[in-house]
């Protein structure tokens, strides 16, 4: 563990930003404030004062909702570089899950946190698909604490286990009991789901089984697919079973029919999309195609990192990434669609993430009442200006070296460029020692 501070909430007034709200109600203004009051969004509009508030000066800032990540393996944020040519992602994996100690899990997961905050990333949904005991869960929480960013904390499975093994809930229950009681250090802002293999990677008496348990535990769910053409996940057969809706969250989904896009637009079923992932590993048809056809199929699709050895954390990136692939492509099915807009991208990695999650009541847009996550981006930076329209210069134009300011449930992290509640050079200090114990075993029990 290492030392963080808290920032304290209050009464904060962003003055005269460029504001991108997000909120159809509100749409993007110029000279807008933004009042903020014990962590809760009050007001949105010109000249907006509160008795005792701290007023930031935001006339030379784009100022928009807090990114969100829909789909993050934080336990291998360390990892992050153990792939080369011919050890890619999944036998780098495979090769190093089993040594990561208690003590790297916490390293790993709030170097991705850390980063994230500094990206302008708000929330993330931390699916943790290595969880080798109640210890190493843990250790994460304990990350998710001292990070401070709101999330998900999706307990699931150890790597490689076997496909015919339920996933035990016994330390699920023991999780809620002891992290999400009424005492939660977390305040509200971090809450509790599960991920499973699905069909594609565990069988299906396996996976109908550990649904029977998430359903009696009335967690959010979300599961992968694999990023070919051999899927076994169907749209009807889980919605068939009660499975899909808002509570439940499908990642890749490259090889999705027509039918299968129409259900889970129905059921309100969201997809995690994460471009480089797709990209790089699907072989299930163009990634273009798959991204276009979700969004106009009316399917919530939102934006995720994946794993730190595949996608940079930079939602910015993948925001910017997804508008050059969201064409229509002659030839295909798509070739009768339009283009995806600047406006849709932003949702993805904002209001999207936020239905993804199921706390778009919450956060992902700039909207009174909503929680205060807020990112502000100086407008003049050389890569930004001059900024002519405001969602153009979001998506296409931004990166994470722009972030000024991340306000985090009315906290503000990071300012004028720095991060306030952790020292980055400890946080990758710590990491770095991670990452060569990992190795160091890996190499060890190698015959």
């Amino acid at each position: 563990m290492i030392e963080t501070t808290k920032p304290d909430r209050g009464r904060l007034v962003l003055k005269n930003g460029l504001v991108v709200s997000m909120d159809p109600a509100i749409g993007t203004r110029e000279s807008c404030d933004i009042a903020i009051d014990n962590g809760q969004i009050v007001d949105v509009g010109p000249n907006l004062h509160l008795d005792g508030a701290r007023e930031v000066d935001a006339s030379d800032k784009l100022v928009i909702p807090g990114l969100i990540d829909s789909h993050f393996h934080m336990w291998s944020c360390v990892g992050r570089t153990f792939i080369t040519d011919g050890f890619e992602y999944f036998p780098a994996k495979w090769a190093t899950s089993a040594h990561y100690e208690p003590e790297d899990f916490y390293n790993s997961v709030l170097l991705g946190l850390v980063e994230a905050a500094n990206a302008g990333i708000t929330t993330v949904h931390n699916w943790s698909h290595n969880t080798r005991s109640p210890e190493h869960a843990d250790a994460e929480l304990a990350a998710h604490r001292d990070g401070l960013l709101r999330a998900r904390y999706a307990y699931g499975h150890r790597d490689l286990l076997p496909e015919d093994e339920p996933l035990d809930f016994t330390d699920i229950d023991r999780v809620r009991d002891q992290w999400f009681s009424a005492n939660s250090p977390f305040e509200g802002t971090v809450h509790l789901g599960v991920n499973l293999r699905g069909p594609d990677l565990s069988d299906l008496d396996t996976f109908h089984t550990e649904m029977k348990d998430v359903r009696a535990r009335n967690l959010p769910v979300a599961i992968h697919t694999v990023q070919g053409g051999s899927t076994k996940v169907r749209a009807r057969d889980l919605a068939d079973h009660g499975y899909l809706g808002r509570d439940f969250l499908i990642c890749h989904f490259l090889a999705a029919t027509a039918e299968d896009r129409a259900i889970m637009a129905e059921t309100g079923t969201s997809l995690s999309y994460s471009v480089h992932s797709e990209l790089r590993l699907g072989d299930a048809g163009d990634p273009r195609a798959a991204l276009l056809s979700m969004v106009r199929a009316g399917v919530n699709v939102s934006l995720s990192i994946d794993a730190t050895s595949l996608h940079p954390v930079n939602l910015f990136e993948a925001m910017n990434v997804a508008w050059n692939m969201g064409i229509p492509w002659q030839g295909t099915e798509t070739e009768s669609l339009s283009a995806l807009t600047l406006h849709e991208c932003l949702a993805m990695a904002t209001i999207n993430g936020a239905r993804a999650l199921g706390i778009d009541d919450v956060t992902g847009s700039l909207t009174p009442g909503k929680r205060a996550d807020v990112v502000l981006l100086r407008k003049h930076d050389l890569n930004l200006a001059p900024v002519v329209e405001p969602e153009s210069a979001v998506v296409r134009a931004a990166t994470p070296a722009n972030v000024d300011t991340v306000i985090i449930d009315g906290r503000i992290i990071k300012e004028g460029g720095r991060l306030l509640h952790v020292d980055p050079a400890t946080v990758v200090r710590n990491a770095e020692e991670s990452a060569r114990r990992i190795l160091k075993r890996s190499r060890e029990s190698k015959p």
